[in-house]
């Protein structure tokens, strides 16, 4: 016997509304900070009523962990053929200034620290990707006949999570290409050539 499908009781939610308050989070969080996200601001914001955001979640940090939830910041850096080369397509991101999505992220990084749902959005939109692509660049520098050892692998990653978290985070201007290719030249390529 097939198992009876659960049944729905209420009216279907809006579609169109849960990604306009999933949105409308993002924009308020990158322009605002964390601390300014209550259901008040959203629901003015985005013409909803408070009852239909707690209706889908039961707190803003909920609702902020499934709004960044799917983020990924880092892609793996295409291959170059060269050690340097896939550093600096690695770092390359960082030039343009932050969009709303690496904002948002970074106005979570310290309540992160006590909200375990936050922690595991930021770990899959920044840490995580990161490090599979630190492992990445170092395994084609392995391949090319020249090893990283696992030490040097994990010190690269942490260089470029600060690199990354002081992008999402500070207000400043973005890296400069020239600057990229200092970074690169007299940080990245010792740390991982061991040198």
């Amino acid at each position: 016997m097939a198992p009876t499908p659960a049944v729905r009781t209420g009216r279907p939610r809006d579609l169109d509304l849960t990604r306009r308050l999933l949105d409308g989070a993002v924009d308020l969080v990158a322009e605002r900070g964390y601390g300014e996200l209550n259901a008040e601001v959203l629901a003015l914001r985005t013409g909803a009523g408070k009852s239909a955001i707690y209706r889908r979640w039961p707190d803003m940090s909920a609702l902020l962990a499934d709004a960044l939830g799917r983020v990924r910041l880092v892609e793996p850096p295409p291959a170059t053929g060269s050690l340097r080369g896939d550093l600096v397509a690695l770092v390359q991101p960082a030039v343009p200034p932050a969009d709303v999505l690496q904002r948002a992220i970074g106005s979570v990084v310290g309540e992160a620290r006590h909200d375990p749902r936050l922690r595991a959005t930021l770990d899959r939109a920044l840490v995580a990707p990161l490090a599979e692509a630190a492992a990445l660049v170092c395994e084609r520098e392995s391949a090319r006949g020249r090893l990283v050892d696992l030490a040097r692998q994990r010190l690269l990653h942490r260089l470029l999570q600060a690199l990354w978290w002081e992008r999402c985070s500070a207000a400043g201007p973005a890296l400069t290409p020239a600057e990229v290719d200092t970074l690169v030249d007299r940080v990245l390529l010792p740390v991982v050539r061991g040198r």
